[in-house]
């Protein structure tokens, strides 16, 4: 049995075996060897290398680590995400422990297996990967140095701390990707010592309006700050900026059609598979709607996109989910930001594809075969449910149910605060047009309850 049908995928390097030529099913499997199927790595086909026995097939690939008889995966970080885990490991049988900030983070309110820690101590972190076979991560905050200390203790990282690097400080991200000929924005280091002198040149030079980055730390249109020019107001912010201690970079503004995103999974033995790409929707910085598959995305583009997003997996080493934020521009696509863990963009995949992202994540970190990608509808959309002035959501669950009993909910356990990421709501169906409305409505009512989002 080979791959192509073991995950009813087809290869990015053999285009006359595609299965799925419609964009709106496209979802490929690819390892960095394959150049047809007889190099591809099959799972079903036995041991992975000459120095593997068909015994140690089974061991998730976890490098010699003692191991229970289902390994212990660990999460650092209790945040919705790994809220969302929790679900696929339960279907998998798979042992999830968390560490979390508090016992009132998302995920520490369903996880049996919870640490409360700082995610930030060594010593914390430590204590925690003792119980775990293999950890991976809820978000990228923790800084990397304690990450290698994990490492050394021969505890695999999944994504490890070489390959998180680039998804934690953007500078780093754009100087790699560069370098491996990826289409980036023009950018520019902001020396602290002359930052506001450096932000004029690099105006000077890439044109106006600049954006301006803080190169750690910044999710949701935190830590982006456009100038359109450098007057009073943009100075001032640069030097408030540079004595907080924030390290600056500068981008060139970017002229796009609209957002994209390409969510792939890579296992440590190089298996890699890849969604359909999705069209996200921003506002405020906030994505509040994803649409699967990017309507009106030519096939050529939507597998440009993939073997991107794959090609950027492979060359940074990444072990997991890989979510890359393009740009789609007249000048093509170019990458706007990497996310190494499950990722909002890929929340339609609950309901809308044959393998969650959150099961595609715990499979590629404990190595095993990954997951079919297609989707199981035309259209799957998928709305973000922000915080109103109402904390209570539940008693709007009545009409939204009522209302459309296809429609599905997802809450995070979070507390209500006006804009803040809540929840989800996930429709599927065959017209376009009808699944937004359905989605859009339900994550509305959800938020603002009778009266709506024009009536307010």
């Amino acid at each position: 049995m080979n791959v192509s049908h073991y995950l009813r995928c087809s290869l990015p390097h053999d285009r006359e075996r595609h299965t799925h030529s419609d964009v709106r099913e496209r979802a490929f499997v690819h390892t960095s060897a394959a150049d047809n199927l007889s190099h591809v790595k099959d799972p079903a086909q036995g041991p992975r290398d000459p120095q593997r026995s068909e015994e140690s097939w089974g061991d998730g690939g976890l490098g010699g680590v003692p191991q229970r008889t289902q390994p212990v995966v660990g999460m650092v970080g209790g945040g919705q995400l790994a809220r969302m885990t929790q679900q696929a490991a339960i279907a998998l049988g798979v042992p999830l422990r968390v560490l979390a900030g508090s016992p009132q983070d998302s995920a520490a309110k369903v996880v049996a297996d919870v640490q409360v820690g700082d995610d930030r101590s060594l010593d914390d972190l430590r204590a925690f990967a003792k119980g775990c076979d293999v950890i991976t991560f809820d978000h990228e905050h923790v800084p990397g140095d304690h990450i290698r200390a994990v490492e050394e203790a021969r505890i695999p990282c999944r994504p490890g701390s070489e390959a998180l690097l680039h998804a934690q400080d953007k500078m780093v991200m754009r100087e790699r990707l560069s370098a491996l000929g990826a289409p980036c924005p023009r950018f520019a280091k902001i020396d602290a010592d002359d930052a506001v002198a450096a932000v004029e040149a690099f105006g000077a030079e890439a044109g106006w309006p600049v954006v301006l980055k803080a190169t750690r730390g910044g999710y949701d249109g935190k830590g982006v700050w456009v100038l359109d020019r450098l007057d009073e107001a943009g100075t001032d912010l640069v030097r408030r900026l540079v004595a907080e201690g924030v390290d600056l970079m500068a981008e060139e503004h970017v002229s796009f059609r609209r957002e994209l995103a390409a969510l792939v999974a890579r296992s440590p033995y190089g298996q890699g598979a890849a969604y359909p790409i999705v069209e996200t929707v921003q506002e405020s910085g906030i994505c509040v709607e994803v649409i699967a598959p990017a309507p009106g995305l030519d096939e050529e583009t939507a597998e440009e996109a993939q073997r991107l997003a794959l090609d950027i997996a492979d060359k940074l080493g990444v072990t997991g989910l890989l979510a890359v934020e393009l740009f789609e521009t007249g000048r093509g696509l170019m990458v706007n930001e990497l996310a190494m863990r499950p990722h909002n963009s890929g929340h339609w995949t609950i309901e809308g594809s044959r393998t969650s992202q959150f099961e595609q994540h715990l499979r590629a970190v404990l190595d095993l075969p990954l997951g079919d990608t297609r989707p199981t509808a035309p259209y799957v959309v998928m709305a973000n449910v922000l915080g109103g002035d109402d904390p209570d959501l539940y008693a709007r669950y009545i009409h939204v149910m009522a209302h459309d009993p296809a429609v599905k909910i997802n809450m995070y356990g979070k507390d209500v605060r006006p804009g803040r990421k809540i929840g989800h709501v996930t429709a599927l169906g065959d017209d376009l047009d009808e699944v937004r409305e359905r989605a859009r409505h339900a994550a509305d009512y959800l938020r603002y309850g009778p009266q709506t989002k024009e009536t307010r």
